[in-house]
């Protein structure tokens, strides 16, 4: 049996589908982990990833198969270009979140480095990441989130930020992508968030409602959703490229009796007839 954790890492990759149809003289398991060393030790283009198989391959053959030696670079692009594409493909109507978190331990206070803050896109139906930018600080997610989306192939996705990434800039960058967006309004939209606020208190405006119902071990959720196309009346509607509708998102609990209610606001670029 073989206990070389080198050759057992190698077989959990087994599961990946190679997207390749013809042409296969390197094993897939081999580009893999070949790249993941390479990028690992600093490796940043396809060059460098074959220029490092080449000078480790002594190294490499101790567990991987290697029929056809250390892949070319342009043999490492055109997979992972095709995996980008079919990534692509895979994730128009599906839901991209947009979000920021700060790297436990990351922080160097005798240097006087502080904490490592990553903005990344997850896509919870691939539980996939597609990418991450590095900021400096969480208050820099705001100039950080446009880049990321620049960054990506977000065609026909849904992408959904939190309320410190409902900012003008933003929407402009998504729909530029031909992505769609849905963004929560809080106080830093202050007008926009008491507008909203304001037209979902009239019950009369809670129309076109969808919910949900969850509930065990003495919980119950339910999960109601507003929204409407009528906007005409929105304040400075006209900057914000591409809205199409506003939604409310109302979560009451019921807990051993007790029952509270959470309200949550957004603004949409998707028609209001569609589930959000």
């Amino acid at each position: 049996m073989d206990t070389d954790p080198r050759s057992i890492f190698v077989k959990h990759l087994d599961c990946i589908e190679d997207p390749r149809h013809h042409n296969k003289r390197h094993p897939l398991s081999d580009i893999l982990v070949i790249s993941l060393c390479a990028i690992v030790s600093g490796a940043d283009s396809w060059t460098q990833v074959a220029e490092y198989g080449r000078s480790k391959i002594d190294w490499f053959r101790d567990f991987l198969e290697l029929p056809n030696g250390i892949p070319s670079h342009d043999t490492f692009g055109r997979l992972f270009a095709r995996w980008i594409q079919d990534l692509s493909e895979s994730i128009k109507g599906k839901t991209v979140a947009i979000d920021g978190k700060t790297l436990r331990g990351s922080q160097d206070r005798i240097n006087g480095k502080s904490a490592i803050h990553m903005v990344s896109a997850w896509v919870a139906d691939l539980r996939t990441v597609l990418g991450q930018i590095k900021t400096d600080a969480k208050s820099n997610e705001i100039t950080a989130i446009p880049e990321l989306v620049k960054m990506l192939d977000l065609k026909g996705a849904i992408v959904t930020t939190d309320a410190m990434g409902c900012q003008k800039k933003i929407a402009r960058t998504i729909v530029e992508k031909k992505a769609e967006y849905v963004l929560q309004v809080k106080d830093n939209q202050k007008q926009l968030h008491q507008d909203i606020t304001l037209f979902f208190q009239d019950p009369a405006n809670q129309s076109n409602i969808f919910e949900t119902v969850d509930g065990e071990h003495g919980r119950v959720e339910t999960r109601r959703y507003a929204t409407t196309d009528k906007i005409d009346w929105l304040q400075g509607k006209h900057e914000w490229q591409g809205l199409n509708s506003i939604c409310m998102a109302s979560r009451q609990r019921e807990v051993n009796g007790k029952t509270s209610t959470e309200n949550a606001y957004f603004i949409s670029s998707l028609e209001s007839q569609t589930e959000v």
